[in-house]
């Protein structure tokens, strides 16, 4: 499997420096981030934790899509929203403090129990919920 990159270029001190995001493999977009935009209002900028939660959401779209297809199902749609929260961590500085997911899909000719099962085998042999392992999840998954 390919990998994949991106660069930051950072330029300042932490409260009144700033970067500037390249995803380099897609060529998808550059984009500005800050720390203060990171820790208040995204004044229109992205943050590390918007970029997990992108990562996140996509990643569990597509692998709920391959549960779903080992069980001979498809969905007609899945969405699915995360929400990462920054905290202050124990002992100073800070940590991603939490993921917060919620998941709605509609697939024909399966109960809400049955669901809830493969929603959690997706959340949890998804390749990005493993490299956040060490981060609280929680899943919220429903039919529509």
């Amino acid at each position: 499997m390919p990998s994949r990159d991106a660069t930051t270029h950072w330029v300042g001190d932490l409260q009144s420096g700033k970067g500037h995001v390249t995803l380099d493999s897609s060529n998808a977009g550059q984009f500005e981030v800050s720390f203060p935009t990171r820790a208040g209002n995204p004044d229109g900028q992205t943050s590390p934790e918007e970029l997990i939660a992108a990562a996140h959401s996509s990643c569990l779209a597509m692998n709920l899509s391959g549960v779903l297809a080992s069980e001979n199902l498809v969905a007609d749609s899945i969405d699915v929203s995360a929400e990462v929260t920054l905290g202050p961590a124990k002992g100073g500085g800070f940590e991603i403090s939490g993921i917060e997911i919620t998941l709605r899909a509609s697939v024909d000719g399966l109960d809400a129990d049955r669901f809830a099962e493969l929603a959690a085998t997706a959340e949890r042999t998804c390749p990005v919920s493993k490299a956040l392992a060490g981060t609280t999840i929680k899943l919220d998954a429903a039919l529509a």
